[in-house]
């Protein structure tokens, strides 16, 4: 298998002009806004879903759990696939699954229907994007169109959560909740249409390299009931016998997983590529972080909600500020540190800067003033998540190659989907602990959820704390200029072929 750069793969790209190349990125993104946002605009449409389909309380989940149990399973497996098929094919193969699938979400006229279209929707969601920010990384081979190419990629990927829940609110209050999926429908086609156009087509990796049938089958299993644990604890509890069983199930597939790559001849995801410095670090870093950014958003909005007061379409517009400083820092800001600083200096500021935030509203009182209280926070967080991302992307792929960029991008997918389900999971649990602890006590309703969310709060931001640890001490800096931002590597090495390796 070919080991050149990522971005120098085939002459193909390179005869891309660079209008295609920004019309390209468009459509891609255009792909991942609507799977991100998927991943939020349901929530705040669960009670009108539960009343018109009368689903019951408890099993109102699964409309939310049937979504992201495929798509944090299938990452790893779709990223492979692109490598081994094509990455244009199945970037198209997953948005167009996955608009079929919201228009039968948007069309389900019961329980079962949903949550069965649910899962299609997950699965197409976990195609579509695996490939993404491969297929983004290899356009790009100029350093500076590569900086800002990745910082939009990590703009949407960022700000369309929040957008989601903004989408969610005004879609499920002015048309009903049934648009929040079928407002999918013509962007997807649109989206379909266009990629045949502007994307480029690939050259084929050797088909026999990397079909590890019973590898794919054992990560595929191992981390769905991974996503399916993390999904069921909170609402079962950690130590029911129903979690306990799940977890060591699924602890099952995994370890197994590990064993068969070791002795594969020709693994899913080889473990010289898994143990790179280059690539273990930014992937943990990253589970770390987005654990206590998809805790925070959660928990945020409840908190608006209950005991703010807020409506759905207000919480929705509460977090348009930090979705405005994500942008402004991802698309402006970062991309000039990337190219200036590499990676790891911008990581670290970010990071501060997320722990700032969260540590700031591990204090916000039962009355708030969102002003006060909360904004100034939110603004920190925004201006730390538009510089991890495109820096954790950038990092991220730093190692990767023509011939493993998909399953680059898909591990990188990976540890983002599965990272944010554990983090919700523990620190939603440890929130709901703390709040039932001041309930008996006597506390009200909201200053006992006030207490729970503080202690969520401060919780995610001691993890990011550790993350920022793991990058100052783990993570080199040197090495990957070259990779990060897609400079010419002969260049460099002709240019610097006698100074000593920088570690």
């Amino acid at each position: 298998m070919r080991t050149r750069p990522l971005g120098h793969e085939s002459p193909e790209p390179d005869r891309l002009t660079s209008r295609r190349r920004w019309a390209a990125l468009i459509v891609l993104c255009a792909g991942l806004l609507m799977v991100i946002l998927d991943g939020t605009v349901v929530t705040i449409a669960l009670p009108s879903i539960q009343r018109e389909l009368g689903f019951t309380a408890a099993d109102l989940s699964w409309v939310v759990g049937a979504y992201l149990i495929p798509f944090g399973g299938l990452l790893l497996l779709a990223g492979r696939l692109g490598d081994l098929i094509g990455r244009r094919t199945v970037f198209l193969i997953g948005v167009a699954a996955f608009t079929l699938a919201s228009a039968l979400c948007g069309l389900a006229t019961n329980p079962a229907m949903l949550i069965a279209a649910r899962f299609l929707q997950g699965a197409a969601g976990a195609v579509a994007s695996a490939v993404i920010l491969g297929m983004v990384i290899g356009l790009f081979p100029d350093s500076r169109d590569r900086a800002r190419a990745i910082g939009i990629y990590s703009f949407i990927g960022a700000a369309g959560a929040a957008i989601g829940l903004l989408a969610g609110g005004v879609l499920t209050q002015t048309l009903g909740w049934h648009w929040v999926f079928l407002v999918n429908v013509p962007i997807g086609v649109l989206t379909v249409v266009t990629a045949l156009v502007v994307l480029p087509i690939e050259p084929p990796v050797p088909a026999r390299r990397g079909r590890d049938v019973p590898g794919t089958v054992l990560i595929t299993a191992g981390l769905m009931l991974t996503v399916y644990t993390s999904t069921e604890s909170p609402a079962r509890g950690w130590t029911s016998p129903v979690t306990i069983s799940t977890g060591l199930v699924g602890a099952v597939p995994l370890a197994a997983f590990v064993i068969r790559e070791r002795l594969a001849p020709d693994p899913l995801l080889p473990l010289s590529f898994v143990t790179d410095r280059r690539v273990w670090v930014p992937n943990l870093v990253q589970f770390l972080m987005v654990g206590a950014l998809f805790a925070f958003q959660f928990m945020l909005g409840v908190y608006l909600q209950v005991v703010v007061g807020f409506g759905p379409a207000a919480t929705g517009l509460a977090f348009l500020p930090i979705t405005v400083v994500i942008g402004l820092f991802s698309l402006i800001v970062a991309p000039r540190l990337l190219v200036r600083w590499v990676g790891k200096p911008v990581l670290l500021v970010g990071l501060t800067l997320i722990a700032v935030g969260l540590t700031l509203l591990a204090r916000v009182p039962t009355e708030a003033q969102v002003l006060r209280d909360v904004l100034p926070a939110m603004l920190v967080m925004g201006a730390g998540g538009g510089l991890t991302l495109p820096a954790l992307a950038s990092l991220g792929m730093s190692a990767a190659t023509d011939g493993n960029s998909g399953l680059a991008s898909g591990l990188l997918n990976t540890t983002q989907q599965v990272g944010g389900a554990l983090g919700l999971a523990v620190l939603t649990s440890l929130a709901a602990a703390r709040t039932a602890g001041a309930t008996q006590s006597g506390s009200s309703t909201a200053a006992a959820l006030t207490d729970g969310y503080r202690l969520g709060f401060a919780v995610g931001g001691s993890i990011v704390v550790t993350a920022f640890i793991l990058t100052a001490v783990a993570l080199r800096s040197g090495p990957d200029r070259r990779r990060v931002v897609g400079e010419d590597e002969s260049a460099i090495l002709g240019q610097h072929r006698s100074a000593p390796r920088p570690q």
